[in-house]
């Protein structure tokens, strides 16, 4: 293993806790831009939206699925009509649960990658990256018919090195604009309140539906942001017509 670990350590030192949990070093490109430079030429599809003109924001989940919480979560967005966005772990999750992989499927929700293990990629060398990424690639293709294009990596750590190996592997990297931290906390309402704090057009809300308090705070918050006018959609719809480039970070 090469000695990133160090180079990372001081990356976080210089540039701060928050900004190395959200993409360390690295640019990022907004939904509204690459909508924009699309023009009216781009290949992304709408579906029955059009976030040129809506007041567009995507819900998505990281880390499950899980065998408790995901199901609940699956009910709560057919019965209010949100597509969601949900970046699968591999271990103990996609290999615990494929039905579960397979219902977000079907139910017309975007399939993405966690990694495998859940291991920060900024300190794995080459070969490990691209194993924790393959390996995921593989068993969603196995499950869905097609391999994930977006991905999320853990803790939102990235660099160089990286987006090289997920633009080899046909991976966009979406990181998240607003984070009610549910990892740390289980009280519901508390949750809907940082989500609701930071919410705004062309938002990638972060949340995990494993743990216990996320998903009961799940109706509180589409329903006050339906009331605000906001249209919820999968992170592929959030960009179109323009399509996120593999290898490239978004938020």
């Amino acid at each position: 293993m090469r000695s990133r670990a160090g180079v990372a350590v001081i990356t976080l030192v210089t540039l701060g806790l928050t900004t190395a949990l959200t993409g360390c070093g690295t640019d990022t490109e907004a939904p509204s831009k690459v909508r924009s430079d699309a023009g009216d030429d781009g290949k992304g599809k709408f579906g029955s939206v059009d976030c040129r003109e809506d007041k567009c924001i995507a819900l998505t989940f990281d880390a499950g699925p899980h065998g408790k919480h995901t199901p609940r979560l699956l009910d709560i967005l057919k019965k209010e009509k949100v597509p969601a966005t949900f970046f699968l772990l591999g271990k103990k999750h996609i290999d615990t649960h494929p039905e579960l992989v397979r219902r977000i499927d079907a139910e017309g929700h975007e399939i993405a990658s966690h990694t495998w293990t859940h291991r920060r990629l900024t300190e794995l060398d080459a070969d490990e990256v691209r194993w924790e990424l393959e390996r995921t690639n593989k068993e969603l293709k196995k499950l869905t018919g097609r391999a994930p294009t977006l991905m999320r990596p853990p803790q939102g750590r990235t660099d160089e090195e990286v987006n090289k190996i997920s633009k080899s592997l046909g991976l966009s990297e979406i990181l998240w604009t607003v984070t009610a931290k549910d990892y740390k906390t289980t009280d519901s309402a508390l949750i809907k309140r940082r989500v609701l704090e930071q919410s705004g057009r062309d938002g990638i809300i972060l949340l995990h539906d494993i743990y216990d308090g996320t998903v009961p705070a799940v109706p509180g918050i589409i329903e006050e942001l339906k009331s605000k006018g906001y249209t919820f959609v999968t992170v592929p719809q959030l960009f179109a017509p323009g399509v996120p480039e593999p290898g490239k970070v978004y938020r």
